[in-house]
Order: structure tokens, then sequence, then C-alpha cells
């Protein structure tokens, strides 16, 4: 994370963090007459999220990011909502303490909710879990049980059937990112037609619905700290929903990179040895969650479509000169060889 001063906090982030101790200290949520501290979580490509700490009490801040936004996107009223709900019945999801829409406060609407404490991976294996025998394995088996417990949700019960719309969930997913896709297209990529074709003929029937998290991987989850097996928090519920879990399979399998993958513009630890196969990852899902994964081929297909149409989104705008990231520059390599990740999983050569 990256210390703002505080002093010039305002100037260095757009946001007004004077303002927002004054809401924080009107709203009781915190009775300490230190000064508010902030630190910037690592720049992602969505909404933006801020340690906020006074004194030794920790909160995190999470708000849209700055300039033109589409509409309905980055709703944090929806995601503060969900958290609210879900967090009763799926404690690894954060407690939400408080939403403000006051633009008087802040221009853009935010919520700030708990700080779990832990241990995140992204590309880096953490040192503290070196020494620890196994560690790896036990990593991979906690990522599935903790997959399998958001499956087994009752969402009903827990008053979040409004959330989604179940019903033609997978094809009003396939048909949206494919027009996703032709909106943002730059480079011909070989291929890629035909596999739209497969995408849009093939749609399997889904089974029961379920919480969708929509965006289930490694880094989105933290862990307690020396110990490898317990997950503590999971992360980034803004595109959650009700619909089909195969897509949460997926997702995790296709973001659980390998040793050997190609570029693909993504990062995962998972590529150091001793970490389970994408395959062993969708045995254990399908051994404790009970679910019929005969069709995950397809799914599969589907998950690294998606994750290279969410790419060239990035690299549509940083060719068009609307986005200057350097990280940007060599997504259109990376969507390449996403494409042919679909390609090679609809021919079933992933997960033989």
């Amino acid at each position: 994370m990256n210390q703002l001063p505080f002093q010039n906090k305002a100037a260095s982030t757009g946001i007004d963090w004077v303002k927002v101790e004054n809401y924080l200290r009107s709203q009781n949520i915190h009775i300490n007459y230190v000064k508010l501290e902030v630190q910037a979580f690592s720049a992602g490509y969505s909404n933006l999220t801020y340690l906020i700490q006074l004194g030794d009490w920790k909160a995190v801040l999470r708000r849209p990011p700055f300039g033109p936004i589409p509409p309905k996107a980055h709703d944090m009223k929806r995601e503060y909502d969900i958290l609210s709900k879900l967090n009763t019945v799926f404690p690894l999801a954060p407690k939400p303490y408080l939403y403000c829409e006051d633009s008087s406060v802040m221009e853009r609407h935010f919520y700030v909710m708990e700080k779990k404490e832990g241990v995140v991976m992204d590309d880096t294996f953490p040192e503290e879990f070196r020494t620890i025998p196994n560690a790896c394995q036990q990593i991979s088996k906690a990522v599935v049980s903790t997959l399998v417990k958001l499956h087994e949700v009752n969402y009903k019960e827990a008053g979040l059937e409004t959330i989604g719309r179940p019903e033609g969930y997978l094809t009003r997913q396939v048909h949206g990112w494919i027009k996703r896709y032709q909106n943002s297209r730059t480079d011909e990529i070989k291929g890629v037609e035909a596999l739209e074709q497969y995408l849009l003929k093939s749609i399997p029937e889904s089974s029961e619905p379920t919480i969708v998290h929509n965006d289930f991987k490694l880094n989105n989850m933290m862990f307690e700290a020396n110990n490898p097996s317990k997950i503590i928090g999971v992360f980034d519920w803004e595109l959650s929903t009700i619909g089909d879990p195969l897509t949460d399979v997926a997702a995790m399998i296709a973001y659980w990179e390998q040793k050997g993958d190609l570029f693909t513009g993504l990062t995962s630890v998972t590529r150091e040895s001793g970490f389970a196969s994408r395959r062993e990852m969708l045995e254990r899902y399908a051994l404790q969650s009970g679910r019929d994964v005969s069709q995950i081929d397809y799914y599969l297909t589907f998950a690294f479509y998606k994750i290279a149409v969410i790419l060239q989104q990035l690299y549509y705008r940083w060719k068009i000169g609307k986005a200057r990231d350097d990280r940007f520059e060599r997504l259109g390599e990376g969507v390449v060889n996403l494409m042919r990740l679909a390609e090679r999983a609809q021919r079933k050569e992933l997960l033989g």
C-alpha cells in the first residue's frame, strides 16, 4: 500500500479527507481524536479502495473510480446492501459499517467496511507460508472449500433473492460479453468468430441457482496469518448476483494459472510448483458440492473468453488514447493468448 501524507490527501487523490474524517466522527463510528490516516491499496482496474485509520481503529473505504463512469456501474449502494445481508450468513464477506451518498462529503458515493487482518496472495508466495509443509495444497483446498460454502448459502433466507435474475442468467451473460467484445474490438484475432458461434449455440441448461461471486479468484481472498488452510475474508462483491454456480467454478479454474501458461496479462502465485492442478480443483469442487460438472468445458471456454474481453476493454481504451496506464500496452498479446486458451477449453484439452 502507498502511504498518503495527511496534509496532501486532497491534492493527491481528489478526495477531501478532512471532510471524510468529520463525517465519520458525526456518525459516531469511532470516537478518537487523532488525525485520520489513509493508505491507497495498489491501483486496480475498477473501484478504488483505501485503508483508513483513526488511532488503533481501522476500516476500508470503497468508492467508484474518478472520471466518467457508465450509468448503473460501480454501484456502491448495491454492494453495501449485499454485504449487509451476506455477512450475517457468510462472515467471510466483510461487515459493512456505513454508506454515504452526501456529495458535500465526497463527490461520489462510498461505503466503509471492516478491515480484516491477514495475508493476500497475488503473484508472490508469502514468506510466512514457505516453512509450512504442504502449504500450497492447503491453500488449494481452502479455496475450493470456500467456494462450496458460498454456493451452499440459502440466498432466499438471507434476503438476497432481489440481487439477480437467475432465469436466463447464462444466456444473458454470453450475449452480453460478446457484445462488449464487439464494442471494444481493435485487432483481428483469428478464430474468435467461430468461438463466439460455439458459445451462442451450445449454452447448457443451468443447474439450481446460487449466489455467484462473479470474480472468484485467489487474490480476492485473505488467509489467516501463518495458516494457509484458513481463509478469513472474500472481497470485491460488486459483481455478485444470483445465477449459475458453474460460472464461478470456471472463473476459479481460469484464473488458477499453471506453470507453462502463456502470457495473459494476469499473474498468479499458482504458477509455482506444489499447487493443485486445474483438474484437481474441479474434482474437489465436484466431490464436495455434489454438482454435475460434466459441462464444465463450455463454462471454462466462456470464462477465458470473458477474461479476454475484460482485458480487451482496457486495451481498447489504451489504444485510442483514453488510458495512459503502461500496464495496458501488452494486454493485446494477453487477449490473443486468452482466446487461444478458450479454444483449448472448447477442445477439452485443459482438464484432461
